[in-house]
């Protein structure tokens, strides 16, 4: 099977831990555990979130006390070479002599009139207290937003529209390669009237742009991991359940959190609607079970009724 699982970024580094490069090496040790045994028998893509991470760069981006700080574009790119790097060799530690991994940078078009670069919506960077937020915000012309108890920064998120290295990741995978791309969302880029691109301030999801990968590719199976077990009803509240199997048509009756489960719902019913295949979502070290309908949530085109977890 050609198989596209997206690891989330608060997965590779915990909600609350600090932002060290030992904790995401510990994390991702977990997810290359995970992925190690379903890439023996399948063609695997795999992509990653970057939120906790791009936001930290852009903090010590500021840090350095230049008037010019570095823009979204270029962190979502260095983002993608150091979380690659790592999961890279992670697998390479794992598989068995031959199996290839390649990193591949990846740059995704989106439109410059989308109405998300007036709605900043997607959180990156590190928690904080109300007080210390505001403070940013107001020295550093931040949105910020709540995020639990805490708050985070939000940026634009535009939707995805094309991959510009496609053709690139259907070559490398053809050659049995396991292809880490479309890290964070991928590298969002515009295309100005003269046809160059050009990079913009935005984070995509990466969620909607693995769910574009996987129609792209003709994937049969589309995988989101993160630190949450299963798609839950009424997360948080009494009587929550967690749903084991359900179609597009009956998860879209329900309302998910519109920076967190919501883009990853959304996806799932997009890959599955538009290609037959199977989308999971669940935890990280869950891949094989959620793949075999063991654990998380399985969102399947032919469904009868929504089915639970106990």
């Amino acid at each position: 099977m050609r198989i596209v699982i997206a690891l989330g970024g608060n997965a590779l580094l915990r909600r609350g831990e600090p932002l060290t490069e030992q904790n995401q090496r510990r994390n991702i040790a977990v997810a290359a555990a995970s992925l190690a045994p379903i890439a023996q028998d399948n063609a695997l893509v795999i992509t990653h979130g970057n939120g906790p991470q791009v936001g930290l760069l852009a903090l010590q981006s500021a840090a350095y006390g230049s008037s010019d700080d570095y823009p979204l574009d270029v962190l979502d790119a260095e983002t993608e070479g150091m979380i690659g790097y790592l999961i890279e060799q992670a697998l390479d530690n794992l598989l068995p002599a031959g199996r290839r991994c390649a990193s591949l940078l990846t740059q995704i078009e989106v439109d410059p009139a989308d109405p998300a670069f007036q709605n900043p919506s997607k959180p990156i960077g590190p928690l904080f207290g109300e007080d210390a937020a505001r403070r940013l915000a107001d020295a550093r012309g931040w949105h910020i937003a709540r995020d639990g108890k805490h708050y985070r920064r939000v940026v634009p998120s535009p939707a995805p529209i094309r991959i510009l290295e496609l053709g690139v990741i259907e070559l490398l995978v053809d050659q049995g390669v396991i292809v880490i791309c479309t890290g964070g969302g991928g590298i969002p880029t515009v295309r100005k009237a003269d046809g160059s691109l050009v990079g913009v301030e935005a984070v995509i999801d990466k969620d909607l742009a693995s769910s574009l990968l996987a129609r792209e590719l003709g994937a049969d199976v589309l995988l989101m991991l993160t630190d949450v077990d299963a798609v839950w009803t009424g997360w948080g509240e009494p009587g929550a359940r967690a749903i084991r199997r359900i179609s597009p048509a009956m998860i879209r009756r329900y309302t998910f959190a519109a920076g967190s489960m919501g883009p990853k719902v959304e996806a799932a019913c997009a890959f599955v609607e538009q290609t037959g295949g199977v989308a999971g979502i669940g935890g990280l070290e869950d891949a094989q079970a959620i793949l075999a309908g063991r654990a998380g949530t399985q969102i399947i085109p032919d469904a009868s009724a929504i089915s639970w977890w106990n």
